[in-house]
């Protein structure tokens, strides 16, 4: 049977390696949307403050599970915030404990609450040579900020600037290249086997740059990093449908209040968790991959974070088309659901 003619297909439950759950009464809203199909995610620390110790962010595991609505299983794998400040010895003290699974490098001013990231790199150098002797991932915002860099070319100067050096220096650092954004970073990986792996985004895989800019603004669509030219959207599917356990899931689903989105300087964030599966199924079937789902969502991740893959399965069946609601609200305030731009015909089976 050939992937078009699939209707139903069922994998490994995915896990997202890249979400964003804010706290509080945001937390609360958005939880359950992740949980009800992914069993794991890397969280991320860019909270206010950020998650910078180990106590800190087994605080921040807490209030996860406490917000987790009974009857619903879920594993939130905890990241520190790399600072200049960091100390390596409460880095590895975490990981040992199996409080933190990875440390998260932002540059400065990169992306929502990344004041506080690293300017120097040779100030974290000793807690990446920490992280390298026990074997802890670092994920990399890949961007520059540099004022004079065109923010659509922030992604391919951070590799050539900051990443590649970082990683001659400290070979054995195992490294997440988060969100790729183009050919650039998917060729980087390619060409660079040694302990280095990238995730994508769900919506970095159906929207370009004409998607935010073209005919209006679509705040919604607005993102960092920011979404690239179609050829690099291309480059971006193919890595991720090909099957190649190098490349796997991190929605960076990123929940924002309407208000917030809708203003002056609105925020950067796509709201993914509700529908992923659906827009994915919707992608890798297009690709004539379908079947590489699972490799994508559910078994490239685990494999590059040491971890088994989960028992439990899901079954996405294809049908009439499946609506998801425009905005969910929270006592935050309401959240915008990310649109595809095209019918979803794909669900997750109840």
């Amino acid at each position: 049977m050939t992937d078009t003619a699939l209707t139903r297909l069922t994998i490994r439950r995915p896990d997202d390696w890249h979400l964003h759950l804010r706290d509080g009464a945001m937390l609360e809203g958005v939880l359950p949307h992740t949980a009800a199909h992914f069993g794991r995610a890397i969280v991320m620390p860019n909270l206010v403050p950020p998650v910078v110790t180990g106590a800190q962010a087994a605080a921040y595991r807490e209030r996860i599970m406490a917000a987790l609505p009974e009857g619903m299983s879920f594993q939130p794998l905890m990241v520190l915030y790399l600072t200049e400040e960091t100390d390596p010895e409460d880095v590895a003290a975490a990981h040992a404990a199996g409080i933190a699974t990875s440390v998260k490098l932002y540059p400065a001013g990169a992306t929502t609450n990344s004041a506080s990231g690293v300017r120097d790199f040779d100030k974290v150098r000793p807690v990446l040579e920490k992280m390298a002797e026990i074997g802890m991932p670092l994920c990399v915002h890949g961007e520059v900020t540099d004022s004079d860099i065109d923010i659509f070319d922030r992604e391919a100067v951070f590799i050539d600037r900051v990443l590649h050096p970082i990683r001659k220096k400290v070979p054995d650092l195992r490294v997440v290249m988060e969100h790729v954004t183009t050919q650039d970073a998917v060729d980087y990986v390619r060409d660079h086997h040694k302990n280095l792996g990238a995730t994508i985004t769900t919506h970095h895989l159906i929207i370009n740059r004409n998607h935010i800019l073209a005919g209006g603004i679509k705040p919604h669509y607005y993102c960092l990093p920011v979404a690239k030219r179609e050829q690099h959207r291309i480059a971006l599917v193919e890595a991720a449908t090909s099957g190649d356990e190098r490349f796997f899931l991190g929605t960076d689903s990123a929940p924002h209040t309407d208000p917030a989105k809708l203003q002056a300087c609105g925020c950067a964030g796509c709201f993914t968790a509700p529908n992923t599966m659906s827009c994915l199924a919707e992608v890798f079937e297009a690709a004539g991959k379908l079947k590489n789902l699972e490799a994508f969502a559910s078994k490239n991740g685990p494999k590059f974070y040491g971890l088994p893959v989960n028992e439990e399965t899901i079954t996405l069946v294809k049908g009439e088309p499946v609506s998801y609601p425009d905005r969910i609200e929270t006592d935050a305030g309401p959240v915008t659901v990310f649109d595809a731009g095209f019918p979803l015909h794909w669900r997750v089976e109840a």
